[in-house]
């Protein structure tokens, strides 16, 4: 039975979590965050306890993407999903266009389509597995893209969009890509993300760095009237996070994580370190996937290979779903595909916490498994 495999200890990767979010937590976060749990957990997110964390984190923030001049650090609670409508209430004008390519760039793409204030947005569609556009279009004055498409493991880079209307603004998803993908933010007016995926942290809240421009549209949006729920109040939002906090409470011990996570990725070198060590991953797992008779890389084009997430597709004789129970029940976790692809694969996190020894001996014990399912 599948059930009884049992793969030798000696082969298993040191740790076993290869989730695409929430994403491996470093045992190191999760002790110094033990250390202070009596002095900043259970504490008032008003009080410099916390607000000395939330500072900390936004400058490891900016430390990290080395921040454009004038570019600010934002966040707020609700995660990603909370940040398209704040944007879709706050930042758009009146017409966006979207590249959509995954499941992560539609969801952006409906809330705007949605919001019954604003045009009906352009959006340019991709199948899973390949990679969508933007192309400058009169009258749009928001872009957005995704740089990392964490249901299908495609990555595009990051680029303003040529011939674009002047003022108009491109905002980039960066939930998954961020952190384990090179990046100049200054080609970018938004660039979010979450950290629970290469911030190696909880989720919770949304993390964004603004440009100026960005920022002067969120307050003249919000001048025009418009109605916008407090919650989603990009302006509410900037002016909390520039007082080092949160306008409801946030979740503390995702806040403390991230910022333990960025702190030790700028002491290793910042994102040049972590890029290259998020190619390292890729370059073993995409490497042995080309190698072997029976699994191959989703993304068909290498340059559009992910180093954040990847997607390996595995031939019809293999169970891909049997394949991650079996690595499960030997406590490697989290390898399943993402639902809605709908794919006989496994999808694997590289972020900068997997180490590329781990994502080696993962493929080991694929190896090991298959032949006995």
């Amino acid at each position: 039975m599948a059930d009884g495999i049992r793969i030798p200890d000696e082969l298993k990767p040191v740790d076993g979590r290869f989730g695409s979010g929430p994403s491996k937590v470093r045992p190191e976060g999760a002790e110094a965050l033990a250390a202070v749990s009596r002095t900043y957990l259970g504490t008032s997110h008003r009080q410099r306890t916390v607000k000395d964390q939330v500072a900390r984190l936004r400058r490891g923030v900016a430390e990290f993407f080395s921040a454009p001049d004038g570019y600010e650090v934002i966040l707020s609670n609700g995660g990603t999903s909370a940040f398209w409508d704040t944007a879709a209430f706050g930042l758009v004008r009146d017409k966006a266009q979207f590249a959509e390519f995954g499941e992560f760039g539609a969801k952006f793409a409906k809330a705007v389509a949605d919001a019954p204030f604003l045009a009906e947005p352009t959006v340019h569609r991709a199948p899973g597995g390949q990679a969508a556009f933007l192309r400058a279009e009169a009258g749009v004055d928001v872009y957005a893209s995704v740089h990392n498409e964490t249901s299908t493991g495609v990555a595009v880079p990051v680029r303003r969009v040529a011939g674009a209307d002047p003022g108009a603004l491109l905002l980039t998803d960066a939930t998954s890509g961020g952190g384990s993908l090179d990046v100049d933010v200054s080609e970018t007016d938004v660039y979010y993300l979450a950290p629970q995926k290469a911030l190696g942290s909880d989720g919770g809240i949304w993390l964004a760095l603004m440009s100026p421009a960005a920022i002067e549209r969120a307050f003249e949006v919000k001048g025009t009237g418009r109605y916008i729920p407090q919650f989603l109040d990009l302006v509410t939002a900037i002016e909390q996070s520039r007082l080092e906090q949160t306008y409801n409470t946030p979740a503390l011990a995702t806040v403390f994580l991230a910022a333990e996570q960025l702190d030790w990725m700028n002491a290793q070198g910042g994102l040049a370190w972590a890029a290259k060590r998020s190619a390292e991953s890729a370059a073993a797992l995409y490497g042995w996937a080309d190698r072997s008779d029976y699994a191959t890389p989703f993304v068909t084009d290498p340059a559009l290979r992910s180093n954040a997430v990847a997607t390996i597709d595995f031939a019809d004789g293999v169970d891909a779903a049997a394949l991650a129970k079996v690595l499960r029940a030997n406590d490697i976790v989290d390898t399943e595909p993402y639902r809605k692809l709908g794919r006989n694969q496994l999808r694997i996190a590289l972020y900068p916490t997997v180490d590329p020894s781990d994502v080696e001996a993962l493929t080991t014990c694929i190896d090991y498994v298959v032949p006995r399912l």
